[in-house]
């Protein structure tokens, strides 16, 4: 016998895929030769086989589907004798070519055609069946009355397909095949991973997963914007509300190229595919408007394909909404965060009020949705607000930008969306066409090698002139460059020897170049080429920047725009049969929600629009995170350790309408379950608490909120807005950072409501740090995040912001973030009385003091936001008038404390029956 080793193997195999490679690529192939036809056949190969973005070859053939429509295009193979033998199935059965990747199976018209005619992305499969068996295949043999026919049946997801083939030795090769694939939980989409997750954990090996945070719109919709100038294939877009009129670069008059619509159409005209998601919202509730945004998309460019959903009379879907916003660019970078891409979103560090005459917020994009929601956004250059008498409404967010896996992961959610609104709003409309995720694959080890290397090195030198759009999954290399494909083997995720090695790697000199940023601009860039110890595939998008070192704190600087970090990332999600067409309800969110709360150690920072929650005992509010919270803080007062959590959320829901107005029943009903949360009733956080700790609880647990003040115009009226806190973070010791769309209530948390995606973010690089005093290893993403946000709360100068350092010892948290807080709302008091405050406990005080407000103005806002031209108080005894522009500088960033004493003589603010909100399901406000 002779023994062939592993080189001489690995080499034949190269052998044997070089052949059928060029015999892929040969002229014979294009021109569908009969003997190509026949090779194809035998050798179960098609042009997709070895392409190297969906994955390595599997199994591939033909087969007959009945659920397909009927072909209006000649079949060029009708005449090979696999054609006659199955043509006995009649005409009802459709012969189409069968491929199996790890991610999904495609049907295809036959192995020449890439016209995809349906495709079942693989999903999780529950952990056991009806009967209680304990594993579920996703194929399985079907018993046909015909004893002459051969069939069997796949199901994944909300699917079943019914697929005949020639012979039953055919039918359990490909039961077989398919099963195969959902057998390795370690590598099949078809097994949940950490919290029950679809996606693993990525960045565990040497795969580029990268990741870049972005504070406030202008950071992040710049970086947006020359992303999708540099796309060479496919841009997948998705969000709540988007704006086509949008300008991402500001001032928009020096612009113009950059509005939404133009940089589509410039890219479309280049041949690139664009498929954007948009929420069809029910518009006697909401005035987004998503028509008028798809018509004006459509008509953009052929190459521009659009899909609202869920259709509600058809689905039954009034409740929810898909919330996620996402822009995935050539599957290498993808935006996710808090921020769609529509009016009222762009701010920049500063978070001005006014904006006279227009400079940075066009027309309706100078945005108050507490004064004023337009009802129409048809003509966006016309002003909504009167911009000398009404303060626009600042806008705090973060955003983050990915790389690698973790984008394909996000690619693959965006993927199944869009089939499945696909498959249920237009399966007959050939203009929209399905897609294919892409998959990440990595070469074993072999011949001597240290580890597994990432498949982007072998195709990164790739010309990207090359690439073609035309097909919904064109290969982004040309055929005779494919390299070989083989699955993950040795030295893998899982390897301590990997793992052990990466954890070593904190060193700068693996940092590819940042979207590198300043707090008062984002430097213009350009591509330019990467040096980074791994060529990855996100070489197209090095962007050149003003240079600066990202060394924490060492610089003393404050960005808007974090470093490119290496790390660990878990895309987690919220979906369900109706929003994702999945089998079941994935919940991983909130799942990543209460683990990370309870395994924390020192303590917890929280930025979100919403705070609704509850305890173990409560049976209206099903999410618990409030729950986690309120064990992890009673275990820390148990252990005697200081432990603090850090909550940042809006003053006032950003909803129109004054809080006593006839027409503000939902600000008042989310104030009812917001403050049923934080400190009202037996349901609450704090009470519960304070019952069991007494006045010590606030040294754990305390709650704030953002506030501005600025001229209207020079020598206009003094205003002051709350600064709307849109984040959806949460940062946990300085590890770890959770970002996205979710908000912190059942609808986003559930999974069954609203459809939410986020990404986990764990630190792989760590620096010097301290917590309470003591030395502590903090990840540079995380940290970084944290005190760029905190130092723009607090109006902190760069040589102050070492002062933040330690989140948690008093120096910090009592001395600095909790003066701050008192400090700046007693300013704002004192100013402007304005709403919310400590001061007023019931709507018949909050009349009071608006009638005695409009009785000393001329004018005021909706919340009280307009200051007297001259403060007049006693100090000392004596009267003082001051310019209220005189008492606000003292004001210190934007932090204020939340006001825990607001309404609170209201036993309910739930609305009233003659309310029409009173008939809506209650659910629809938490």
């Amino acid at each position: 016998m002779m023994i062939v080793s592993k080189a001489e193997m690995f080499r034949q195999e190269l052998l044997c895929q070089s052949f059928v490679q060029l015999l892929a690529g040969s002229k014979l192939f294009q021109k569908r030769e009969r003997l190509p036809c026949k090779v194809c056949k035998f050798l179960e190969v098609s042009r997709l086989s070895f392409s190297q973005d969906y994955g390595p070859k599997l199994k591939e053939g033909y087969v007959m589907v009945k659920h397909l429509a009927i072909f209006s295009e000649d079949n060029t193979c009708s005449g090979c004798c696999l054609c006659n033998c199955l043509c006995f199935c009649g005409n009802n059965w459709r012969k189409v070519w069968l491929v199996l990747k790890p991610g999904f199976l495609a049907f295809l018209r036959d192995h020449f055609n890439m016209k995809l005619l349906d495709i079942i992305v693989f999903d999780v499969l529950p952990a056991s069946n009806s009967k209680g068996d304990e594993e579920l295949y996703m194929a399985r043999v079907l018993k046909e009355r015909n004893p002459l026919r051969h069939a069997f049946e796949v199901s994944c997801g909300s699917r079943s397909i019914k697929i005949r083939t020639t012979s039953h030795s055919k039918v359990q090769d490909w039961v077989s095949a398919v099963n195969a694939v959902g057998s390795k939980p370690s590598e099949s989409w078809c097994h949940p991973h950490r919290f029950n997750s679809y996606a693993p954990t990525r960045g565990l090996v040497e795969d580029g997963s990268l990741a870049q945070w972005f504070i406030d719109g202008k950071a992040a919709f710049e970086a947006i914007a020359l992303s999708i100038e540099s796309a060479k294939s496919e841009i997948y877009m998705t969000g709540w509300w988007l704006c086509p009129e949008l300008y991402l670069r500001r001032p928009f008059h020096n612009h113009s190229s950059s509005r939404l619509d133009a940089l589509l159409e410039a890219k479309a005209k280049e041949g690139v595919q664009i498929y954007i998601l948009l929420y069809k919202e029910v518009s006697l509730a909401l005035k987004i408007n998503s028509l008028y945004s798809k018509r004006k998309l459509l008509n953009i460019h052929e190459n521009v394909k659009v899909l609202r959903y869920p259709d509600h009379l058809s689905t039954g879907i009034y409740l929810w909404s898909h919330h996620e916003k996402l822009v995935i660019v050539d599957h290498k970078i993808c935006f996710i965060g808090g921020l769609d891409l529509c009016f009222g979103r762009y701010d920049t560090i500063e978070h001005r009020v006014g904006d006279f005459p227009p400079f940075l917020w066009p027309g309706k994009d100078y945005y108050n949705p507490r004064e004023s929601e337009p009802n129409s956004w048809e003509d966006a250059l016309k002003d909504e607000l009167d911009r000398e008498k009404y303060p626009r409404m600042p806008w705090h967010d973060v955003h983050c930008a990915v790389w690698g896996p973790p984008c394909r992961d996000i690619a693959r959610h965006f993927v199944q969306r869009w089939n499945h609104a696909k498959k249920s709003k237009a399966p007959n409309e050939q203009k929209i066409p399905l897609l294919m995720p892409q998959h990440h694959m990595v070469l074993p080890h072999y011949m001597g090698r240290s580890g597994p290397v990432d498949i982007e090195k072998k195709i990164s030198e790739v010309n990207p002139e090359k690439i073609s759009g035309k097909d919904s999954f064109s290969p982004q290399t040309p055929p005779d460059d494919i390299p070989l494909l083989l699955p993950h083997e040795a030295n893998g995720p899982d390897s301590p020897i990997m793992e052990n090695k990466l954890e070593d790697m904190n060193s700068d000199e693996h940092h590819p170049t940042e979207l590198s940023g300043h707090s008062s601009d984002l430097q213009s860039a350009k591509l330019m080429e990467a040096d980074s110890e791994f060529d990855l595939q996100v070489k197209d998008y090095w962007w050149e920047t003003q240079e600066q070192t990202f060394q924490v704190m060492s610089s003393n600087e404050v960005t808007q725009v974090g470093p490119r970090s290496l790390c660990h990332c878990q895309v987690v999600r919220s979906v369900s049969q109706w929003s994702a067409g999945t089998s079941q309800t994935e919940d991983s969110i909130h799942r990543a929600y209460c683990t990370l709360i309870e395994e924390a150690e020192y303590f917890i920072y929280i930025e979100n629009q919403f705070f609704i929650s509850g305890l173990s005992e409560d049976e209206v509010i099903q999410n618990r995170v409030l729950e986690s919270l309120y064990n992890r803080i009673m275990r820390a007062h148990r252990d005697k350790k200081c432990f603090r959590v850090i909550i940042v959320i809006p003053l006032l829901p950003g909803f129109q309408g004054g809080i006593d107005d006839s027409g503000a029943a939902t600000v008042r009903a989310i104030m009812h379950w917001q403050y049923r949360t934080i400190c009202r009733g037996e349901s609450s956080i704090l009470q519960k608490l304070c019952s069991m700790l007494g006045p010590v609880t606030h040294d754990f647990i305390s709650f704030f909120g953002l506030r501005t003040y600025g001229r209207l115009f020079d020598g206009g009226p003094v205003v002051t807005s709350q600064v709307y806190v849109h984040s959806k973070v949460m940062i946990v010791d300085d590890h770890c950072a959770l970002i996205g769309s979710p908000n912190i209530n059942d609808r986003s948390l559930l999974g069954s409501r609203d459809s939410e995606i986020a990404v986990l973010i764990e630190d792989k690089e760590f620096v010097d740090s301290s917590m309470n005093g003591n030395a502590w290893k903090a990840g540079k993403f995380a940290l970084n995040l944290r005190l760029s946000l905190w130092a723009e709360h607090l109006g902190l100068h760069p040589e102050e912001v070492a002062q933040i350092k330690d989140p948690i010892a008093d120096t910090t948290y009592k001395d600095l973030w909790l003066d701050i807080a008192k400090s700046n709302t007693k300013i704002y008091q004192d100013v402007f009385s304005c709403i919310p405050n400590d001061t007023i406990h019931s709507r018949s005080a909050l009349r009071q003091s608006m009638s005695q407000c409009k009785q000393k103005l001329r004018h005021t806002t909706i919340d009280l936001g307009v200051a007297p031209e001259k403060l007049d108080f006693y100090e000392n005894g004596e009267l003082v008038v001051m310019d209220p522009m005189t008492k606000l500088k003292s004001v210190r960033g934007y932090l204020v404390s939340f006001p825990l004493e607001f309404m609170n003589q209201e036993d309910d603010l739930r609305p009233m029956f003659i309310e029409g909100e009173f008939y809506a399901s209650p659910i629809v406000f938490h």
